[in-house]
């Protein structure tokens, strides 16, 4: 999906935010933003109702938290990209937007150019995580002798893909032909070797690799 295809949904608490997008994207020929949400029960209602392809939105909005926002945009369309424009650089609040399944992040700090090309990536199918904050979560392992980076076999590297990505174990699954089960196996073993449970670090880990493309 490219950009000038898409459907954008832009929530925001602060009305020139949401004005200023409309603006930007305003330049892209085709755009559409179909609706706009001051607060987390509106989004969601007019997710249901407009069925936008993207929602642009802060990291939390007033109602609800991060993952229950991220939780109830996706609700009726899991494959909905939800993307954050931010003014949040609390590694541990976007780690948790993060975990509930958004496609990505980046400051509201940056640049009109760095804004529209994260969310091009985004409709490219890959993840996006604003440079400035993506490596300065807790690495669980920073005090732990590094033996360089752990060895999955192709199949976990596979799942570990899949999951940065945003599949759930049910799509992977059907994408690799194989059990639920089996994909769960694959999941715990290649935690277990990257020494986290954090679909952050896992998706920090498939990016250093370049396999963030769908």
């Amino acid at each position: 999906m490219n950009l000038s295809a898409a459907r954008f949904l832009v929530a925001d608490p602060f009305p020139v935010v949401r004005v200023g997008f409309r603006a930007l994207v305003g330049s892209e020929s085709g755009i559409e933003v179909a609706g706009e949400a001051a607060d987390g029960p509106t989004a969601i209602r007019l997710c249901a109702e407009l069925d936008p392809e993207v929602v642009v939105t802060e990291v939390a909005l007033p109602g609800l938290t991060g993952p229950e926002l991220v939780a109830g945009l996706r609700e009726n369309r899991p494959g909905r990209k939800v993307f954050a424009l931010t003014a949040c650089e609390d590694p541990v609040a976007l780690g948790a937007f993060m975990e509930a399944g958004a496609a990505g992040y980046v400051l509201k700090r940056s640049g009109t150019n760095e804004l529209l090309g994260a969310i091009r990536t985004v409709l490219a199918g890959a993840i996006h995580l604003d440079p400035a904050v993506a490596g300065a979560g807790p690495n669980p392992s920073a005090h732990e002798p590094q033996t360089g980076p752990p060895e999955l076999s192709a199949r976990e590297s596979e799942v570990v893909r899949l999951i940065a990505l945003g599949y759930s174990n049910k799509e992977i699954a059907a994408q690799l032909q194989v059990s639920v089960k089996t994909v769960e196996t694959y999941k715990t073993r290649s935690m277990e070797k990257l020494g986290t449970r954090s679909r952050v670090a896992i998706v920090r880990y498939a990016a250093e690799r370049g396999w963030l493309t769908k």
